[in-house]
Parts: structure tokens; C-alpha cells; sequence
């Protein structure tokens, strides 16, 4: 049975927010399957996780798997707990959330609702999209990507593009395992592809941590360190951090990579320089763990597949064949970028 929950209110600005918040059927109801996307600051049209996730929700609703659907876009980092919070206490059944960022407040939530085995299933799961949990929590499922193949194909690709033989990286901390996977990615993959390159990999490590990825300024001053010091391709790597590296290579006029969304749509003619960006595909994931949630399973995803968005017209086809055959190498296993999953 379904514990009751208090009734929850939340600020006027989440209420805005909240789609179709007035003809919402009873989450509580026992027959009725409710999920809810809270995201990170991004807001819901990232062109990235945040927007393909709540694409997955979209199409779960279509086919009849969810009955009602809502999300809440984040104006502040402060507000993730409480709008996670909201969803729980509006007896949602399934709350996801989507980012490296809201993966505190959502293990905070998850463990204020504690799994009864005497329960079919938890009064609320929690769906955390490039997430993890160490502490292997029963009611919270992690949605993981292969960051070292998105880095590895980032790198085998910046190795074909490059005219001086020496790449850059620009990341965030390496403290944070998906980062590092990441950027050692890149090293591997450009070694792969051709061993005379040179990758350089600068890491955003003894900086405050009140800036994790919203140091842009960080991110563009060393992105400029990168190009003068050689580089021809930039890769970046971490939210705003990484959109201050692709600017600076917009600015430079050098050849950029993206991660984490569509960065050249998202940062438009700051973001003209970039090539490509590595997405890992978020919405299959989510309808897949929505219709194992509402079956009673609730365990982890396998990692996410990923792809990339369509190349710039510079690329020519042999190039995207080559890639091609990269990408399909890494996903089947025959390639592999052998980087360990945490930092030595």
C-alpha cells in the first residue's frame, strides 16, 4: 500500500513550471502510474539530457505506459531538493532527474524514502540520469554513459581534424570520475588513430569548488592557453566550464568538440566552431526504465548508448565513414579505450 504523503506547496515559480498541474490526475491513486522530470538549471530545452529525457517521458505517456507527466525546470542550484521534494510529495511514482549536478539532492530525497520490503515498491523511485550511487540505494536507479568512448571517439576524430598534430581538452575537475573517463577517453582515442598527435589535457583541479561547472571564465582563459601553446581542435567538457572553452575557440577560429548536448546549437554563433558534439541517448533509456519501474523492476540501467550530432559540412563523407566504423567498434567491443574508471 501506498504510504500517504503531506501535502506539499512549493514556490509560485515551480507551480509555473509544472505542466498540465490543474487537470493532473490523483498520483496517489494505486492505478495511476505518475512520472516527473526536475532538471537542472539548463531547463527543460538544453539541447542536451535534460530535453531528451523529457522526450523519453513524452513517448512513454503516448504509449500508454505513464499516466500523467509533469516537470519543474530549476532556476537556482539551491532549488534542486525542494523540487525533487514536490514530486514526492505529490505521490509521483517515478521522479527523474537529469544531471551530474542533482545527484546530491536526489540521493537526499531517496533516503527520506526508504524502501519497505513488506511494499511492492517504493512509494516514489528515483531515476538519476548520469547518476550514481555508491551506496547502492533500492529505490534509486542510475542512468550511466560510456564517457571514455565519447572521449575515445572524440580523440580519434580531433586526430583527423588537426593540421598542427596537437589537440586540447578543456574539463572540469578530474576529481569527478565521468571526467575524467572523459578526457583520458580523448587521449586514448587520438593515440588510436594517429600515435603522432599530441593531446593536451588541461583539468579545472585545485579550483573552488563553488564554481564546479559554471566556471566559464576558467574554461576560456585556458582554452586560449590550449590554442596558443598549438592546438587546432579544442574538446570540452563539463556545463558551463566547457561552453567558456568552446567560446574561446569560436573566438580563435579553431575547430571545436562538444559533449553533454547539441553545443553547437546551444551556444549558436559562439558555439560556430564546433564540430560535433557526443550526446549519450537518454529518452530510450527512460522508456525502457519506466516501463520496468511500473513491472516492479528496479534495477540499474545497462550503460546508455550514445551518438553524436550531425557533423559540420567541413567533414568529409570518408571521414564520417571512418567514425562511423569507430563508433560501431566501440558499442560492439571490439574497440576499446581501456581508461580506468576512476582516477588512479
Amino acid at each position: 500500500m501506498r504510504n500517504y504523503k503531506l501535502p506539499f506547496t512549493i514556490f509560485a515559480l515551480a507551480i509555473l513550471a509544472l505542466t498540465s498541474c490543474s487537470q493532473a490526475p490523483d498520483c496517489f491513486r494505486e492505478d495511476v502510474f505518475c512520472a516527473a522530470l526536475a532538471t537542472d538549471t539548463r531547463g527543460l530545452n538544453d539541447f542536451g539530457l535534460n530535453q531528451d529525457t523529457w522526450a523519453g517521458l513524452q513517448q512513454s505517456k503516448a504509449d500508454g505506459v505513464v499516466d500523467q507527466i509533469a516537470y519543474i525546470e530549476s532556476v537556482d542550484a539551491r532549488d534542486y531538493e525542494k523540487n525533487v521534494a514536490f514530486f514526492v510529495n505529490s505521490g509521483y511514482d517515478v521522479i527523474v532527474t537529469s544531471g551530474i549536478g542533482m545527484q546530491d539532492a536526489t540521493l537526499r530525497n531517496a533516503d527520506l524514502e526508504p524502501f519497505d520490503p513488506a511494499q511492492d515498491k517504493p512509494d516514489s523511485v528515483f531515476i538519476g540520469i548520469n547518476q550514481t550511487d555508491d551506496d547502492s540505494r533500492s529505490n534509486f536507479i542510475s542512468v550511466t554513459f560510456p564517457e571514455d568512448q565519447m572521449g575515445f571517439f572524440a580523440g580519434a576524430l580531433a586526430a583527423r581534424l588537426t593540421k598542427t598534430k596537437i589537440i586540447g581538452a578543456v574539463c572540469e575537475t578530474s576529481g569527478i570520475d565521468a571526467m575524467w573517463r572523459y578526457c583520458e577517453g580523448l587521449r586514448a582515442g587520438a593515440k588510436y588513430a594517429d600515435d603522432s598527435v599530441k593531446a593536451l589535457v588541461v583539468y579545472r583541479d585545485n579550483e573552488s569548488s563553488s564554481k564546479l561547472f559554471i566556471d566559464a571564465e576558467w574554461g576560456f582563459e585556458n582554452a586560449q592557453s590550449l590554442i596558443r601553446d598549438g592546438a587546432d581542435v579544442i574538446f570540452a567538457v563539463g556545463g558551463e566550464t566547457a561552453a567558456g572553452a568552446l567560446r574561446a575557440a569560436t573566438e580563435a577560429k579553431v575547430r571545436a568538440l562538444g559533449a553533454e548536448r547539441d553545443q553547437g546549437a546551444a551556444l549558436a554563433d559562439q558555439g560556430s566552431s564546433v564540430v560535433t558534439s557526443l550526446i549519450g541517448r537518454a529518452s530510450f533509456t527512460v522508456e525502457e526504465l519506466l516501463r520496468n519501474v511500473k513491472n516492479g523492476n528496479l534495477a540499474d540501467a545497462e550503460k546508455s548508448p550514445i551518438r553524436y550530432v550531425p557533423f559540420d559540412s567541413i567533414v568529409q563523407k570518408s571521414l564520417l565513414d571512418e567514425m562511423d566504423q569507430i563508433l560501431a567498434g566501440l558499442a560492439g567491443g571490439e574497440i576499446r579505450p581501456n581508461v580506468s574508471a576512476k582516477k588512479p
